[in-house]
């Protein structure tokens, strides 16, 4: 029986300790500044779509305008230290 294909990316989300670098290709050179911060972003809109409670998701609508009126933020840490759950729990 095959694996649903967000089964492992529901896995990945629930563990809160893996560290958002350490999901990163490794081949290629870590991601700085914008890039570092346009990387963070995606990740973080991609686990508000997967969350378990679909009430808790947001719209496509509200996808997409946030990924249209996309401005660059500043992190508030180093892309290092960025946990996956740091990213799962974040709330607009």
């Amino acid at each position: 029986m095959s694996q649903h294909p967000l089964s492992s990316i529901t896995l990945l989300s629930n563990n809160t300790e893996l560290l958002l670098k350490d999901l990163l290709d490794q081949r290629l050179p870590p991601p700085t500044d914008q890039v570092a911060e346009e990387v963070v972003f995606v990740v973080t809109i991609g686990l508000a779509c997967i969350r378990s409670m679909p009430e808790s998701r947001p719209t496509m609508s509200f996808v997409a305008q946030e990924l249209s009126a996309r401005t660059q933020a500043c992190l508030a840490q180093p892309l290092e230290t960025i946990t996956i759950g740091k990213l799962a729990s974040f709330r607009k």
